[in-house]
């Protein structure tokens, strides 16, 4: 996808999506050292374990191939965690790379289990090609669900994901629960589609059968474009009085 991205647009809509996670109480902050990821992650109580494909010991990701997002509270705890990374797809696509495990593993002869699989039955999945964003390990404590952060993280997700990249596609995968609940909404999910992965990591402990969901490179830059023009003014007053 061919783009022109205007950083003072990116870096509003930032200020605007900082500004509201701040008045919920949260701090964002933006990494791209994976190690420092998976170390904060696992002193993190409650939650899971991280996917490998966003471990450097099973798929190392280059400072220019990926990002991850933190949350904490007031005390300075952890409350979010989520995590973007970069496919180059031009030459296979979404549902080979998930089948083949290279999604998970850079070297899946060597890191994955014998009974390891991920089955995609998704149509669109074969379809999805290029440079292409995975968006995975999304969490959030318990006591700040339901107050909307997931649509602001996913707001700030496309706004850098679009800026660093302007991918092709921009996908997840996602268990049906999330859906039916409302987690992600239909403006953030734009498209979705069952069949997206039956996954079975043996040694990760992970199994699981989850939709697909993903949105276009041009769905992204209309995205941009949109919200700049709806976006309220910020004054010094409102965003100092986020942040005390």
């Amino acid at each position: 996808m061919t783009a022109v991205v205007n950083p003072f647009r990116v870096s509003r809509i930032l200020e605007v999506q900082d500004l509201a996670a701040a008045q919920k109480g949260i701090r964002v902050l933006l990494g791209f050292d994976f190690h420092q990821y998976v170390s904060i992650t696992r002193l993190t109580p409650t939650k899971g374990s991280t996917f490998p494909n966003f471990r450097p010991d099973r798929s190392p990701i280059k400072p220019s191939e990926g990002y991850w997002i933190v949350g904490v509270d007031k005390n300075n705890e952890v409350a979010l965690l989520n995590a973007v990374r970069l496919y180059d797809l031009s030459n296979s696509n979404l549902a080979e790379h998930l089948q083949s495990l290279k999604a998970f593993y850079a070297d899946p002869a060597r890191h994955a289990h014998p009974q390891d699989k991920c089955i995609c039955t998704a149509p669109s999945a074969r379809k999805i090609t290029g440079n292409v964003a995975y968006d995975g390990d999304l969490w959030l404590r318990r006591d700040f669900r339901g107050q909307g952060l997931v649509k602001i993280v996913t707001a700030i997700k496309r706004r850098v994901t679009f800026a660093m990249w302007a991918p092709d596609f921009i996908c997840a995968l996602v268990e049906r629960w999330t859906l039916d609940k409302a987690v992600y909404d239909v403006a953030q999910v734009a498209h979705s589609e069952p069949g997206g992965a039956m996954l079975h990591l043996i040694e990760e402990k992970i199994s699981e059968d989850n939709w697909l969901i993903w949105r276009t490179g041009e769905e992204l830059r209309s995205d941009l474009e949109c919200q700049e023009e709806s976006q309220p003014p910020i004054t010094v007053q409102s965003f100092m009085a986020a942040r005390r």
